[in-house]
């Protein structure tokens, strides 16, 4: 099944924003993808819950600086791949395979704590 038939479902099923007093916000202001949700259905559905979309066209050229932003995601994802068992899920049970992403996140974090304090102590 393509990622894009379940986006619109991700979009709606995000938690309330925190941050500043008052009323935590809905909804995120921009959404960043890939060619692969390139569609007017999608980009429509998206401006319809008060998120802009930016996301290049097929068959045209990049958009200037979405590398960068879109590097950070993909290195997380590349982190969490070094877990072999989250990089093929394999648990039939969601709570055990969120479990598990928590724990990952929570050793790469302890990582580059431990490894940012040894650097700092030579």
């Amino acid at each position: 099944m393509p990622d894009i038939s379940r986006a619109i479902d991700l979009l709606d099923g995000y938690p309330p924003i925190a941050g500043r007093r008052g009323r935590p916000r809905r909804r995120f202001e921009v959404l960043l993808a890939d060619k692969g949700y390139d569609s007017e259905a999608f980009r429509q559905a998206c401006r319809q819950r008060g998120t802009e979309p930016v996301i290049p066209r097929r068959k045209t050229a990049r958009i200037k600086g979405l590398g960068k932003l879109r590097y950070v995601v993909e290195q997380s994802i590349a982190l969490l791949h070094q877990f072999r068992r989250l990089a093929i899920r394999w648990e039939r049970r969601l709570d055990i395979h969120d479990s598990l992403v928590s724990l990952a996140c929570a050793l790469i974090c302890w990582r580059r704590l431990i490894k940012s304090r040894q650097q700092r102590s030579c």
